[in-house]
């Protein structure tokens, strides 16, 4: 029985890992499980079983969209200094900006939104958890007084609205030198402690 269980859980992962290249390529709001079963070499029948429900498979998917987000938020080490924060949004950026993560942060914003407009959906809560994510990556990179200040509240939270920002028009219109003079604007701006 145990290793049946443990063939089921394997078999729940890979066909995560391919449901997750699906839906980067394809999206979560318009998922239908039939297409998605085929596209993965399953069945609608196999996906309940493994997944308990169509809610439950996407809430497994926002699951791993949040281990991809927090994957790239753990790359940077923390650090102290006020040239470690402008490098660190700038390093965020810069991430944000290749080509090859487009598919998974189109997914981001589609979830984002999702969680938005139904809070009490399949995607509740992700807005939220994405928010207090990205903003530990950046207090992070604070010296330790301004981290714990009021001050430094805002100048994270103004970075991640500058990022946030730029992402979104990055993504609507791929204009990457507009977008990424703007973020460079935003940081020749921070005082130099």
């Amino acid at each position: 029985m145990q290793s049946q269980s443990r063939a089921s859980s394997a078999r729940q992962l890979e066909l995560l890992e391919r449901a997750y290249a699906y839906v980067l390529d394809h999206g979560l709001t318009s998922l239908s499980l039939r297409p998605l079963a085929q596209a993965i070499g399953s069945s609608p029948r196999v996906l309940l079983f493994l997944f308990g429900s169509k809610e439950g498979l996407v809430q497994a998917l926002l699951a791993r969209a949040r281990t991809a987000e927090l994957e790239v938020l753990n790359q940077a080490p923390p650090s102290g200094s006020p040239e470690d924060f402008v490098s660190g949004v700038r390093g965020v950026w810069h991430w944000l900006l290749a080509r090859q993560h487009r598919r998974m942060l189109a997914l981001w914003v589609e979830t984002y939104a999702q969680s938005l407009v139904e809070p009490g959906g399949s995607c509740a809560g992700f807005a939220r958890k994405t928010v207090d994510d990205w903003l530990e990556l950046l207090a992070a990179r604070q010296p330790a007084p301004l981290r714990r200040s009021h001050a430094g509240a805002t100048e994270r939270g103004l970075a991640l609205a500058v990022l946030r920002g730029a992402l979104l028009d990055l993504l609507a219109t791929g204009d990457e030198e507009r977008t990424t003079a703007i973020v460079e604007a935003y940081l020749g701006r921070l005082p130099s402690r």
